[in-house]
């Protein structure tokens, strides 16, 4: 998760399509065509399929951002500021700080999967490898395509010695994401090492 940190803080701008557009019908009349904005979950699954069809990394790195910055975003003023003081927070390595605001976070919107998967991140962080899986279990019940968090899953069971089950968390992540090089070296180095194989 040291590696997605700044990933996952990374946002890029999604934005939405005007209401009609022109176009052009099979007689060569012009009608309008619907374009309503999509709903969030229309828009993650949009993406999803956008980063699955990616044939370069810039096209998986757009993607990515995209699905991102909407999990990124809350529905809430409150809990949209108290996450932008918790990544202020964790860029200054402040992490005490960091799960003060995340604790209001999760308390206010305990179905925004961000606040559970940066408390996750900042678990992590301070080695509290307990408190993390039971965050990302609660990011994984809410977005089983959280891949930050599956990831993120994989490092902690391996740094446990658990590679069977860390190979895969891994391999689930890059289902979702085959464009993490990052997850792809470690599932390689595992499986080289015999990782994974039941003793």
């Amino acid at each position: 998760m040291r590696i997605l940190a700044a990933a996952l803080a990374a946002t890029l701008a999604f934005g939405m399509l005007p209401s009609a557009v022109a176009e052009t019908a099979d007689d060569g009349r012009e009608t309008l065509a619907d374009t309503t904005p999509k709903s969030r979950a229309e828009q993650l699954d949009a993406l999803f399929e956008a980063l699955a069809a990616a044939d370069s990394a810039n096209e998986a790195q757009a993607a990515e951002n995209g699905i991102i910055e909407l999990w990124l975003e809350s529905g809430s003023e409150t809990v949209d500021l108290l996450m932008t003081w918790t990544l202020k927070a964790m860029d200054e390595k402040n992490y005490a700080l960091a799960l003060d605001f995340l604790d209001r976070i999760t308390a206010l919107e305990p179905g925004y999967v961000e606040g559970w998967n940066k408390r996750a991140t900042v678990y992590y962080l301070t080695d509290d490898y307990g408190k993390s899986i039971a965050d990302i279990e609660r990011v994984l019940s809410i977005e089983p395509r959280h891949f930050g968090a599956l990831a993120g899953l994989g490092t902690i069971l391996r740094e446990l010695g658990d590679e069977r089950r860390a190979l895969a968390a891994y391999r689930e992540a890059l289902t979702l994401d085959p464009h993490m090089e990052n997850v792809q070296e470690a599932i390689d180095e595992l499986e080289k090492d015999g990782g994974g194989k039941d003793i």
